[in-house]
């Protein structure tokens, strides 16, 4: 093992060492702001991710939930990383390595077929279940509310505002489908023009519009042509015009708080960039 592993607990180095036996480090995958560790592994002539949770990580546990219960879809057709081994306990988990350059950054990025893709990806994720839940939209306005009590550096006003107008809305039943909870290119990869997919630490039951709101103002602003390809591989629309701002409203909280908390100063900006956005649009 090498210092690339050096942040698991005793008991994830234990697991990782049972699992992989002498595997050797070929590349740390870890983003750096957050206490997940991300390593790439080679054991037995095959490439792996091992994926490890600090003390107060709670994507581990979301990340096993969602390979066991609802990946399928997409690992069925090697679209995403099959799992291998894990543990919610010891919060680690070990993957194959799935192949591929992340479309964030790349020249796919504006790249309308690969937008198709991860629109046709999306509908086979969304389409497996749904659910009406009558108290979703209460507790995500709780949510958002609790957000803005934490520390962030939105303008005193612009909180008095986000306030006034939460509190405004009303609470009708949310129809939920399986979601991934952090749709962008920066959780695609492609791989001689195959679109895949990673990252399911946010994956929950929500409504099908939340999984638009980062490339609605990231991706879709920049080109509506993206927009357009995404929606055609999808195949519908899932944006209702009220339900739709107030997702936009909450992932712009959360965005710009979260982001503040863990040092992330562009996506920070981004964050504020949504809550201009959707408040402009109310």
């Amino acid at each position: 093992m090498t210092s690339a592993l050096g942040s698991l607990s005793s008991q994830q180095r234990a697991l990782v060492d049972q699992w992989l036996p002498d595997a050797s480090v070929e590349r740390d995958h870890s983003w750096g702001l957050t206490t997940t560790t991300v390593v790439e592994m080679t054991h037995a002539g095959s490439r792996f991710i091992v994926k490890a949770g600090g003390a107060d990580d709670h994507h581990i546990q979301r990340e096993l939930h969602a390979h066991l219960t609802w990946l399928h879809p997409w690992t069925s057709r090697g679209r995403a990383p099959a799992l291998v081994h894990g543990s919610a306990d010891a919060k680690v988990l070990v993957t194959r390595y799935l192949p591929g350059d992340l479309v964030l950054g790349s020249t796919y990025a504006d790249d309308p077929a690969a937008f198709r893709q991860a629109g046709e990806l999306l509908a086979l994720l969304h389409a497996q279940n749904a659910v009406v839940d009558d108290d979703y939209e209460r507790r995500e306005n709780e949510k958002s509310l609790a957000w803005l009590r934490q520390p962030h550096r939105i303008a005193t006003a612009t909180v008095e505002r986000l306030r006034a107008e939460i509190a405004s809305w009303s609470t009708p039943p949310a129809t939920l489908v399986v979601t991934h909870g952090d749709w962008q290119p920066r959780n695609w990869l492609v791989h001689q023009g195959v679109v895949g997919i990673i990252d399911f630490g946010r994956t929950a039951m929500r409504p099908a519009s939340t999984d638009l709101a980062r490339l609605a103002v990231q991706d879709f602003n920049r080109n509506p042509d993206l927009e357009t390809a995404f929606l055609d591989g999808y195949g519908t629309d899932p944006r209702d015009a009220g339900a739709w701002h107030r997702d936009r409203v909450r992932a712009a909280i959360g965005t710009a708080v979260w982001a503040h908390r863990v040092g992330d100063e562009p996506f920070e900006a981004q964050g504020h960039r949504m809550i201009a956005q959707a408040l402009s649009s109310s």
